[in-house]
């Protein structure tokens, strides 16, 4: 049953320190072995901005205002996701000693991992903030309708959750999962609005806004942190929606083949 394996975690005793631990040492690992530490973290979507920019805007003219600013939290969000999926795809496999030899909770694995993710956001979004109100010509400086990107941001963990649950249980049945999934991420990447102006897109995939959540959730965090305006209700129903069953196929997945994991891989 999904539901005992949540309820085996909520049942633990210092199942918080424990995830906060665990994602520490990730992010350290992740980022403090270098030599500009957490700048790295920092450093990926400044490059991927210069290199959008220069494409989207000076040679194909998109005409966005504040265009980095639009690019910068489109791909913070994107490079969440990214990284929180592909970076999970072998967990199981990765981490197998964790669940193996300290019974504990595979949930926490990814949560964990998650997080640790989390800290680099949140880091990039602080930048964000800073670039935005300051910096950037077209800003419209802050509002209070920035304070949604928060059920923006919990939208997008549960989204992450469930792709990750998905992804690296289907690993242990077929490991080509992980090159698929790569190639797929790169189809995703033009599907969803990270540098287009968004009329070009609805024009160009007519309601695909509804049908890919990573773009409802983009295109919602530019209007609550851009233009100060609230969330399209309806596009945050539908990702929700589809986060939620995602994270419910993810759990179900885990269920049936992560009891299994450590003998199959």
């Amino acid at each position: 049953m999904i539901i005992s394996i949540v309820k085996d975690w909520i049942q633990r005793t210092n199942k918080l320190e424990r995830l906060w631990l665990l994602a520490k040492i990730e992010f350290k690992l992740r980022y403090y072995e270098n030599k500009l530490g957490l700048f790295w973290a920092l450093i990926k979507p400044l490059m991927d901005i210069a290199i959008y920019y220069t494409v989207f805007q000076i040679i194909l003219k998109q005409g966005v205002p504040a265009f980095a600013s639009y690019l910068f939290i489109g791909l913070i969000l994107w490079n969440f996701f990214v990284e929180s999926t592909t970076g999970t795809v072998q967990i199981l496999h990765v981490k197998k000693y964790l669940y193996e030899y300290s019974n504990m909770n595979k949930l926490e694995i990814y949560l964990s991992t998650i997080i640790s993710n989390s800290i680099g956001f949140f880091f990039n979004f602080f930048m964000f903030l800073i670039f935005y109100s300051l910096i950037e010509k077209g800003s419209n400086g802050l509002s209070w309708q920035n304070f949604w990107i928060i059920p923006l941001f919990i939208n997008l963990f549960i989204l992450a959750m469930g792709v990750s649950l998905i992804l690296s249980n289907i690993y242990i049945v077929a490991k080509d999962i992980h090159q698929i999934w790569t190639v797929f991420v790169s189809l995703l990447l033009f599907l969803s609005p990270v540098f287009y102006k968004l009329d070009v897109f609805r024009h160009a995939l007519p309601t695909f806004d509804y049908a890919n959540p990573l773009a409802g959730i983009i295109i919602n965090a530019r209007r609550v942190m851009m233009d100060h305006s609230p969330p399209s209700l309806s596009l945050l129903f539908f990702d929700f929606a589809y986060a939620v069953i995602l994270l419910f196929i993810g759990l179900s997945l885990l269920n049936q083949l992560g009891s299994r994991a450590a003998e199959k891989l």
